[in-house]
């Protein structure tokens, strides 16, 4: 096989024939604005400790609370959806759209006990 040039110095997300699709792996809880937010206080709160340690700990924990809120509200969304769509559908008829359902709670609760 032959070295691409052109091909390696595309970015990850860049590939040829990669437009449109998602990267492999469920989406996250998170909007990405959200978890920079987040990640952001938390690396200030760091970097403030030996400074202001009690003020960098109150920003930690404000930024672990904020973390916590918003993957709560995510996953009760995500809840409401997937109960939505299957409820009420004909195990006899929509039995791929249940199976699919099933994969998506089995997803979501795995990835919530890898925690």
């Amino acid at each position: 096989m032959m070295y691409d040039q052109s091909r390696a110095q595309q970015p990850p997300d860049k590939q040829p024939g990669s437009a449109g699709r998602r990267a492999p792996g469920p989406e996250p809880l998170l909007a990405a604005d959200e978890r920079a937010d987040i990640t952001q206080r938390l690396h200030h709160a760091l970097n403030t400790f030996a400074h202001s340690p009690l003020e960098a700990l109150e920003e930690a924990e404000t930024a672990f609370d904020e973390a916590a809120a918003q993957i709560m509200s995510a996953l009760t969304e995500r809840r409401h959806d997937l109960h939505a769509g299957w409820h009420g559908q004909d195990p006899k008829t929509q039995g791929e759209e249940l199976r699919h359902a099933l994969r998506q709670y089995s997803e979501i609760t795995q990835r919530l006990l890898r925690m």
